[in-house]
């Protein structure tokens, strides 16, 4: 059984319903799965002055935050964040910074990664984010197993480096952001089963 941590920032919910997701489906694909949301590191008047920042932190504040261990234990990480400018959230960044230990001790490498994220604007710095994520996967050591055009949905959502998604008000992922991810997570588990064996 494959052990795969999903460990992701999400701010409004999109990013929530994309981890959600590829939780689901690599369960279904038989994999044992942490899914762990990074801490909010934002001040809490920050995150109160803003309705749906605030709605989805009291919503998920019962559910596990990541540690470093997730790392550790897993055959297989897939990381999410939104994007910020063109790159990771903060928080992520912030989750990141922890892991020195564990580095140093070379137990991030040899893990297949892939990554995930979303933005408010088509584009927005989505591609620059996952590779931002890429860029850290590769100090890791670590195996990187993105999407590409290994299959028909790739052609669809156009993101060859990861999944990445356009938000709205509804946080509601459509059908190819669906298929995008279970993709994605479908070829982080069969390489890392490969690996494994």
């Amino acid at each position: 059984m494959t052990k795969l941590a999903i460990v992701y920032y999400s701010a409004f919910g999109t990013g929530h319903a994309m981890a959600t997701r590829l939780a689901e489906t690599a369960e279904k694909q038989g994999a044992e799965v942490r899914l762990r949301r990074v801490r909010e590191t934002a001040p809490d008047e920050v995150v109160q002055g803003v309705d749906a920042w605030a709605a989805h932190a009291a919503s998920v504040a019962d559910q596990p935050v990541a540690e470093p261990d997730d790392l550790a234990w897993a055959d297989a990480v897939i990381m999410g964040s939104g994007t910020r400018y063109g790159h990771v959230t903060s928080q992520l960044q912030a989750f990141i910074d922890t892991l020195g230990p564990l580095w140093q001790e070379g137990k991030l490498a040899d893990k297949v990664y892939s990554a995930f994220t979303s933005s408010s604007t088509l584009h927005g710095g989505q591609e620059s984010t996952i590779l931002a994520m890429i860029t850290t996967f590769c100090h890791f050591g670590g195996i990187i197993v993105p999407p590409g055009y290994t299959d028909p949905t790739k052609f669809e959502d156009g993101n060859p480096y990861g999944v990445g998604v356009v938000t709205d008000d509804s946080d509601e992922l459509s059908e190819t952001d669906l298929n995008a991810l279970d993709h994605m997570v479908e070829r982080v588990l069969e390489v890392a089963g490969r690996l494994r064996d």
